[in-house]
């Protein structure tokens, strides 16, 4: 075997790995790709879900926020009622003296 012919053998020896090598590469990509489609898939859907608990969350304190509030109310009512039977009774105290 002719010098020419020993590099031209090694030559395509070295071309028959890089092209192995190239499709080995492709595939991967390609796989890494896929992967990769799926987690922004699953990412967007977490943040929807996150944004509805958020929305949920939010309507719970809101509605917390009321009940404390309609308690705050009927306490405060109780509280005028009392004090007003007892203006009334002091009222009805001096009136009959």
């Amino acid at each position: 075997m002719s010098p020419n012919e020993a590099t031209m053998a090694t030559f395509e020896a070295r071309m028959r790995q890089l092209i192995l090598q190239f499709q080995s590469l492709k595939e991967e990509n390609k796989e890494l790709y896929a992967m990769l489609e799926k987690s922004e898939e699953e990412n967007k859907r977490i943040v929807a879900e996150l944004n509805d608990v958020k929305k949920q969350f939010d309507s719970y304190k809101m509605a917390k926020m009321i009940e404390v509030a309609d308690g705050d109310i009927t306490a405060t009512k109780a509280k005028l009622q009392k004090l007003i039977r007892d203006v009334n009774r002091c009222i009805t105290l001096l009136t009959e003296k």
